[in-house]
């Protein structure tokens, strides 16, 4: 009798674990209910790829526009065009950067880095652009050396997403302005802990070329 007792608390413990085990389907559905409470709770309205050509790669700031990119998934509001040029083939620069990360899942801000380009430490990048594509890693990071970047320099994929629409030139003069831009990155272009756990963030970044 004490061994079917037995059994069967093994078996209902089982059952519980069981139960209990999420999946990474489980997982992203969890993300994707994030983003959208987010996006509600923030008042974002979502523009199409199309719409956002046709308005000239440009988010209606008035109407806190985000453009969903299909191809990454990441959510993108430009509050800054930027001064200087984009980023062009074959070049290889160095970015400063500073951001605001946010946890979405669980609602709380991971990493600040001063938003102005005149005081703060930044985190610095090296980018290389091929044919579009970009590739990019830390050389200097408040992240990398504190925080997230401890197993890898390399820059999370939705911090590039960017590049393809803003300038990054350096101030020279004050009305010059640096570009900045606004994210919602999912687990699958966020950086290792992200990746690890399904975690969207939201970042705030500015980008300019090292003097």
């Amino acid at each position: 009798m004490k061994k079917i007792v037995l059994i069967l608390i093994a078996a209902i413990a089982l059952l519980a674990s069981c139960n209990d085990y999420e999946t990474y389907g489980d997982m992203k559905e969890k993300e994707r209910n994030a983003i959208n409470k987010f996006i509600a709770d923030s008042s974002i309205t979502v523009i199409s790829e199309d719409v956002f050509v046709q308005q000239g790669n440009k988010t209606d700031l008035t109407r806190n526009e985000f453009v969903k990119l299909d191809k990454s998934g990441v959510y993108m509001q430009i509050v800054r065009q930027g001064c200087g040029t984009k980023l062009q083939d074959g070049e290889t620069v160095n970015l400063v950067c500073r951001c605001r990360e946010f946890d979405i899942m669980n609602d709380t801000v991971r990493v600040v880095t001063n938003a102005s380009y005149k005081s703060g430490t930044p985190d610095i990048m090296r980018v290389t652009c091929t044919s579009g594509t970009f590739t990019a890693s830390f050389i200097k990071a408040i992240a990398y050396n504190m925080y997230y970047y401890y197993s890898s320099a390399a820059v999370p994929a939705g911090w590039l997403v960017p590049l393809s629409y803003i300038n990054v030139g350096y101030p020279v003069t004050e009305d010059d302005e640096i570009a900045k831009v606004r994210l919602i990155v999912p687990h699958s272009q966020g950086h290792v802990l992200a990746m690890q756990d399904v975690t969207p963030f939201f970042y705030e970044i500015t980008f300019q070329r090292e003097a």
